[in-house]
């Protein structure tokens, strides 16, 4: 199920996630009303993007206290605090909410990214966080296409909601758990921009 994409735009110092809409289960699937990328409630500057599960991404939207408030107004947000304090955070709203899962004694959660102003995580199940070199991610049954695609256009003169059309669209033509509309937000302003294809 899913494909998010995400871009940072070092220059302008704005990170994009977007996603599509579909729901399945590898062999149906239905477009949801709910767009699967979307602000955290803590603060704006932050947003996340989901697959793995609609319960889980639905604990992520609305869940509260993620990030703490002073931290937030110091802008001290970096990959230490996401590995120390919002992990913990995020692994008590998901046992609180019925979602986390134990396997053979392992606590596992689900995959999104989370981007916060120039910067772009990817959050495993198993809770580890990754930041890649490059300026971009993807997760998903997408992923790989919306990667090849993100790579294959790094040298063309493409804004960032471009970029990550291209990737979306990619996914779609070759995995069947991708389907538009496709949703693409940043972490500078509430703007949504929506692709019906």
């Amino acid at each position: 199920m899913t494909c998010i994409v995400g871009y940072v735009d070092r220059k302008n110092g704005i990170t994009y996630l977007g996603g599509d809409s579909l729901g399945s289960n590898g062999y149906s699937g239905v477009i949801n009303k709910q767009h699967k990328v979307f602000h955290c409630q803590d603060t704006k500057e932050i947003i996340m993007g989901y697959t793995t599960s609609f319960r889980m991404g639905q604990l992520l939207m609305y869940g509260t206290d993620l990030f703490d408030e002073l931290t937030i107004n110091k802008n001290d947000i970096d990959y230490k605090y996401l590995v120390t304090k919002f992990i913990p955070n995020i692994q008590n709203l998901f046992s609180n909410g019925g979602y986390e899962r134990n396997s053979d004694g392992e606590k596992e959660g689900g995959v999104f990214l989370l981007g916060y102003r120039d910067r772009l995580f990817k959050i495993q199940s198993n809770y580890s966080i990754l930041e890649n070199v490059c300026n971009y991610n993807a997760c998903g049954s997408g992923e790989y296409f919306a990667l090849g695609a993100l790579k294959a256009i790094e040298q063309f003169d493409l804004s960032p909601i471009e970029r990550i059309h291209i990737a979306l669209k990619s996914a779609n033509e070759f995995v069947t758990s991708v389907a538009p509309p496709f949703c693409i937000i940043n972490t500078k302003n509430d703007d949504v921009v929506e692709f019906k294809d």
